[in-house]
């Protein structure tokens, strides 16, 4: 009999051991569910891990929803301004204006290179009231808007590759020729095109012939549109 009293005594306290575990993990659990939600304090949290079913092995289900919910999210602009956002100051803003002016206007690598003397292609001497350098203005546009036809077309093909080049070929085109890409020579209307599509236009045309070196007159010529040098010179 006393033996069947011990056996049951511990009996007893396994069963009371068990329930007070089991109380005490789904005391635990109910702490996850509301730490999910946000409502879990340090101290629960704290109690919680110091359970005695944790530290006997009891497994606990964490899902990992719950565990992204628990951290801490900083927003990235109180990492830069952790009092919050702070307006700029009159000088910080002048500052940045200047900032965004001189990215709009960098400097090009042209702008380092000194400025290269007149250099006479093929020298000769001559006596002193000749000129000895070029006329003053003699780069610019206006200069060779001034100059007749025939020099402008002596320019453009005895001068290749230079900025003389260049500006006789813009006074030529304010002048309504038009270079052929494909036959090399620079076109004038004589009239009224009597045929213009999307594709061409027919009619007559004043042409340069550079290897003959004059002006001739074309009638019927089509000119395609795809060999008309059409490049902005601006």
């Amino acid at each position: 009999m006393a033996e069947e009293a011990v056996a049951a005594t511990s009996n007893k306290e396994n069963d009371g051991s068990q329930l007070n575990n089991s109380s005490q993990q789904q005391l635990f659990q109910s702490d996850l569910v509301r730490s999910s939600a946000g409502v879990i304090s340090l101290s629960s949290a704290a109690q919680s891990s110091t359970a005695p079913s944790a530290l006997n092995g009891v497994p606990l289900s964490v899902s990992t929803s719950s565990a992204a919910a628990g951290e801490a999210h900083i927003p990235p602009l109180l990492g830069v301004a952790p009092l919050g956002h702070v307006p700029l100051t009159k000088e910080t803003r002048f500052q940045y204006a200047m900032l965004e002016s001189a990215f709009a206007h960098m400097p090009h690598p042209s702008d380092s290179e000194r400025l290269r003397p007149y250099l006479p292609r093929n020298p000769c001497p001559t006596p002193i009231y000749y000129p000895q350098l070029p006329p003053p203005g003699s780069e610019s546009l206006e200069f060779f808007q001034k100059l007749s036809t025939e020099t402008l077309f002596f320019i453009f093909y005895y001068m290749e590759g230079t900025k003389a080049q260049f500006l006789a070929a813009k006074a030529l085109k304010k002048q309504s020729w038009r270079f052929h890409t494909k036959y090399m020579m620079w076109f004038q209307r004589h009239e009224e095109p009597k045929v213009i599509n999307d594709e061409f236009e027919q009619g007559t045309y004043i042409y340069f012939d550079f290897e003959k070196w004059g002006q001739r007159k074309k009638e019927g010529f089509m000119f395609e549109y795809r060999f008309l040098e059409d490049r902005d010179l601006n």
